[in-house]
């Protein structure tokens, strides 16, 4: 059965993984980021178990916006699709959701973790974990619009602190949820230090919904392993499946008892070009843009490329295509590097610019 029918799409909990017995895995929504030509290049090396589409800005007159809903439409992939929203108008809220329900939807997603501060200044994303009767009417209102498919939320641990966690939990119980995914971090601390893991495990301890673990997962045995020390029922991951594509693979791989794929640094060349040709860019694009574009990927890529971050530092210089494929082959591909492993983890001390999940 497609993953993405009505029939199945609407049960509760969460759609389960492709091969069973292996821990689910999810790309997490990043914004210009998981769009459909990335979902089909992530394909390539190796699907997760559910793609999360970016999120779909709900206002006043907003409305679908097409290259959002064509990652749903025309996904091709054979992997459950679910919609994430983000806004606090309710009226809307409820007419975006009945639009993506005459869609193949496996579920909608309203973000309560988007930690950009336009985002949250206007009390959406994360700013909703700041104001909880606000989000306590939104939920009730995505109870009461989704009706043909799962409801779910993606939230952080708070806004500047825990204390506003266990009354979320509540209001995840209160509004009949489907399933949470949990970024275990508050909203203020972005993507800094290591996340809060033991908050995962007390949902899962208090919820009987499953639970999805989210943040910092950064390698197969990573998120194996929070998620046995957790209870977690999947694993959400968003940067680092940017840099590492053979993540689900290698997590699927893993918990069948096999040993993971291991990619070389040839690989990453050939995944490189492939980001680059499934995004051409808008027919006005400049190269430079182009490149620009590229290089919000590779940020992450070389993070795996060198210790020394090398490879990053003399990408980022790079202004036209030839001179930026001209550094990848020289760091990937020339004097037997192509043969290399890419590690399975990140170099320490190799930054990515872009914040992006």
């Amino acid at each position: 059965m497609n993953p993405t029918t009505p029939s199945e799409s609407s049960g509760s909990g969460m759609p389960p993984a492709a091969i069973e017995g292996t821990l689910p895995t999810v790309l997490a929504p990043m914004q210009d980021v998981t769009t459909l030509p990335f979902m089909k290049v992530i394909a390539r090396c190796g699907s997760p178990d559910i793609f999360f589409t970016e999120y779909f800005r709900v206002y006043p007159h907003s409305s679908l916006e097409k290259h959002i809903l064509a990652s749903i439409t025309a996904n091709g992939t054979d992997r459950p699709v679910i919609a994430q929203v983000l806004g606090n108008s309710l009226p809307d809220i409820r007419r975006i959701t009945a639009l993506l329900q005459r869609h193949p939807v496996a579920g909608i997603d309203l973000n309560v973790g988007c930690p950009a501060p336009k985002i949250y200044k206007n009390k959406a994303g994360g700013g909703l974990l700041a104001d909880l009767p606000l989000l306590d009417r939104i939920l009730e209102t995505l109870r009461e619009s989704i009706t043909e498919t799962r409801f779910s939320v993606k939230i952080r641990l708070g806004f500047d602190s825990f204390e506003p966690f266990e009354p979320v939990l509540d209001l995840i119980r209160k509004h009949r949820v489907d399933f949470v995914t949990i970024h275990a971090r508050t909203v203020r601390e972005m993507y800094r230090g290591e996340p809060h893991y033991e908050f995962i495990a007390k949902a899962c301890s208090c919820l009987d919904i499953p639970v999805i673990a989210n943040g910092n997962l950064s390698s197969p045995a990573k998120a194996i392993r929070i998620a046995r020390e957790t209870g977690a029922a999947g694993v959400m991951i968003g940067r680092d499946a940017i840099r590492n594509p053979w993540i689900f693979r290698q997590i699927r791989e893993a918990t069948q008892g096999m040993e993971p794929f291991q990619p070389r640094l040839a690989d990453v060349r050939t995944y490189i070009d492939w980001i680059y040709m499934a995004n051409p860019g808008r027919p006005d694009a400049t190269e430079r843009a182009r490149v620009s574009h590229l290089k919000k990927f590779v940020n992450f890529i070389g993070q795996g490329v060198d210790p020394e971050g090398r490879f990053v530092k003399t990408m980022r210089r790079a202004e036209n295509s030839t001179d930026f494929f001209r550094v990848c082959d020289h760091f990937l591909i020339e004097g037997g590097r192509d043969a290399e492993p890419f590690p399975m983890e990140p170099y320490a001390g190799v930054v990515a610019r872009p914040n992006c999940e």
